[in-house]
């Protein structure tokens, strides 16, 4: 097999994976990115977009269809569970001025998704590659070959494991420990905005804060979709899987001591979309590169979602990579200078994102310091990879 030059297998065609992938081809990389979904559709529901992160997709040429996509986020009114009074920021009925990506904004996972994989696809037709399941990588010293289920195999010069927090790239060659349950279970749908009216109350985005419990919900797709995310500490999570389908009345269930409008939501989730999933922790790796590999993302850092900075941190990844695979001599040269200026920042955020898990699920939410939470830190969501000191 001829070895090319300037190549890079990519394992995983998530937000990261494509992020990296659309980078690397602009700066002069051939990219194949390989999926073992059988298909790319409409998955997930809303996301925060930083603000750094939107300012390093606007780099890459995403500026103008992301800010079709996405609005930017109101002041987010952290209220009392139970009588929905204001604890800190604001009530914002009507959406904010627009100013771009001056601030974080929301987003459908999907609607980003779709954005990235155009880019990629733009630049090659053929870039990404479904129904590819990893089973195997080796490395030499001229490259390395990705094994998958089907018998075939890909190689390039270099591979990035972008396949999230149960990555098959970690596994083969980092560390096979399997994640840890964090002893939380989140819930998720999305309802049209025109039958959740009735319990929106005063804010286009609330988070009601209570014991052991946070709902929180914000409206996508130019106010016409409310997102609705439930997160409950609880003892122990008996499925398996990602994304279960979830009922109402266990959703209901969990959050019953909270406010009417809380109740009304849930009830109003659709059954055949109301999603439920575990989160999971795992130990931070010594090393995010082994030989001609290297993971980003979930892979390498899987944070806990209380800040709403795991896509950020993705992108941040595909970003700043290609950075340093441009301005470094190898590619041993680059994965250092790649972990040395990303390792500060995701410690910043994991550690911050179990803080404020701690402060918004405080058993007494009468008497918490929201105000000094994480998420009143304005540096946090203004990292830009794009313009973020290289370290090479």
């Amino acid at each position: 097999m001829t070895q090319p030059e300037g190549s890079v297998i990519v394992v995983g065609a998530g937000l990261g994976g494509l992020t990296a992938a659309l980078a690397l081809q602009r700066h002069g990389w051939r990219v194949r990115v390989y999926e073992q979904a059988p298909a790319l559709g409409e998955v997930g529901a809303g996301i925060s977009l930083s603000a750094g992160s939107g300012q390093a997709l606007a780099s890459l040429g995403l500026g103008p269809a992301l800010l079709e996509a996405s609005g930017p986020i109101p002041d987010i009114a952290f209220v009392h569970y139970r009588t929905a009074e204001l604890l800190t920021g604001r009530f914002q009925r009507t959406p904010p001025p627009d100013q771009g990506f001056t601030t974080s904004r929301h987003i459908h996972r999907a609607d980003l998704h779709a954005i990235l994989l155009a880019g990629v696809r733009a630049n090659d037709p053929q870039a990404v590659v479904t129904g590819q399941r990893l089973t195997g990588v080796e490395q030499d010293a001229s490259g390395v070959t990705a094994h998958f289920a089907d018998g075939g195999e890909a190689r390039a010069d270099l591979l990035l494991g972008a396949d999230g927090s149960r990555s098959s790239v970690r596994r083969a060659l980092f560390d096979d420990t399997p994640p840890q349950f964090a002893g939380q279970i989140a819930y998720r749908c999305l309802v049209p905005r025109e039958q959740a009216e009735p319990f929106l109350g005063d804010g286009g985005a609330v988070v009601y804060v209570g014991p052991a419990r946070v709902f929180n919900r914000y409206l996508l797709r130019q106010g016409g979709l409310l997102n609705v995310v439930g997160i409950a500490r609880t003892e122990a999570w008996p499925d398996e899987g990602w994304n279960i389908r979830a009922k109402v009345a266990e959703f209901a269930q969990a959050f019953e001591a909270f406010h009417p409008d809380v109740i009304g939501l849930i009830e109003l989730a659709p059954p055949e979309t109301l999603i439920k999933w575990g989160l999971f922790v795992r130990p931070p790796l010594e090393r995010w590169s082994q030989g001609r590999v290297l993971l980003i993302g979930d892979a390498a850092h899987p944070i806990l979602p209380f800040l709403g900075l795991g896509a950020a941190l993705a992108i941040e990844d595909g970003v700043m990579l290609a950075r340093v695979l441009s301005a470094a001599a190898d590619h041993d040269v680059a994965f250092a200078a790649f972990h040395k200026a990303r390792l500060e920042r995701v410690e910043a955020v994991r550690s911050q994102s179990i803080l404020q898990g701690q402060i918004i699920q405080a058993s007494d939410p009468d008497h918490t310091h929201l105000s000094q939470s994480p998420s009143q830190r304005p540096v946090l969501f203004d990292y830009d990879p794009s313009t973020a000191p290289l370290h090479v």
